[in-house]
């Protein structure tokens, strides 16, 4: 398509997005309209680990950790100055004072994220493998260990509840648009094509004198600040974060996500971010009625199986399907040479 024609789909599609949004918002019940902030929610942490799971191919199971970060972070920043001389005994005077608007917290929790990735990333992307999960794995325990130990600051075990429901559909799927530019931006430029050299072969790229270990820490940390992001949205979305919020299994969550959608596919990693939300949503009312619990868990597990026998790409494979194909046919400029004969 010319670039003309991008726009006039670009805009289209922003249309119909906005009106979806706000018919959902007008048309739901409250507990349908946080379920699709949660798809929003999962989309945008499940095309970030992307970067470092499907375009450099670190198997990175540290997202959670970073959305713990993000989350109380934003949480802190927004919550009233009143409330934090309270509860958080230990609080630097500096934050106790502050009273921070929605965005720039959410952003700030990115940030810190982002930064924790930087100083963690150097010594732990040394590792290779199932020695790198195993470290980030840890990570996630250490970021717990220190939001129960820190109760001055995080109020322990008890996390922080009460909070300001900041989160709705409109800041969720405004962010989701956020990482899916910004990721497909970065896998179609000379950056992108970096980490996926990497990935294809680490020591060819070091010959051809790529900065091996600044690219690694760069989309860790690039991946670390929309988790930060995706924490904060969480957070303001049921309106309580604890230790606990955030676990291992939601990190073996996303990488489903990532490895049935394909492990650079941008658009696969949404896909199956959309339906794993819903089908785990949907199932878990029968699993209770039934007494089957942890019935979802199995299916997810089979249906990894699967595609990792028949087809080990994943879905869609490092490919992104042409959504807007259907649209060629009215944009195609007729060919001259084809014309009618005299």
């Amino acid at each position: 398509m010319t670039g003309g024609t991008k726009s006039v789909m670009a805009a289209l599609t922003l249309v119909v997005a906005s009106a979806l949004i706000y018919g959902a918002i007008h048309a739901f019940d409250p507990y349908t309209v946080s379920i699709i902030g949660f798809v929003g929610v999962n989309i945008i942490l499940a095309v970030s680990l992307n970067i470092t799971n499907g375009y450099i191919g670190l198997f990175s199971l540290g997202h959670p950790a970073f959305m713990t970060i993000g989350g109380y972070l934003s949480a802190i920043l927004v919550m009233a100055p009143e409330r934090k001389a309270v509860m958080l005994k230990s609080l630097p005077d500096m934050l106790v004072t502050q009273h921070w608007p929605f965005l720039p917290a959410l952003l700030a929790g990115g940030l810190l994220s982002a930064a924790t990735a930087v100083i963690v990333g150097f010594p732990v992307l040394r590792l290779r493998g199932h020695y790198l999960a195993v470290a980030t794995l840890g990570l996630i325990f250490i970021v717990q260990s220190f939001a129960v130990n820190l109760s001055g600051i995080t109020r322990g075990a008890l996390g922080l509840s009460g909070l300001s429901a900041l989160t709705n559909l409109w800041w969720v799927y405004l962010f989701v648009a956020l990482t899916i530019y910004v990721c497909w931006q970065l896998k179609h430029s000379s950056l992108g094509r970096t980490m996926l050299a990497i990935r294809e072969n680490e020591l060819a790229a070091s010959c051809l004198g790529i900065n091996v270990a600044r690219t690694r820490v760069l989309a860790f940390a690039l991946g670390a600040f929309f988790a930060g992001i995706g924490g904060g949205l969480w957070v303001h979305l049921v309106t309580l974060i604890s230790p606990n919020s955030f676990t291992f299994l939601m990190a073996f969550q996303l990488v489903v996500m990532v490895v049935l959608g394909g492990t650079g596919s941008i658009t696969g990693a949404a896909i199956v971010a959309v339906i794993l939300t819903i089908s785990t949503e949907f199932l878990r009312p029968v699993e209770e009625a039934a007494g089957l619990f942890g019935a979802s868990q199995m299916i997810v597990a089979v249906v990894v199986l699967l595609v990792l026998i028949f087809r080990p790409t994943g879905l869609f494979g490092t490919a992104e399907p042409d959504l807007f194909a259907w649209t060629r046919k009215f944009t195609r400029r007729p060919d001259p040479s084809h014309g009618s004969q005299p």
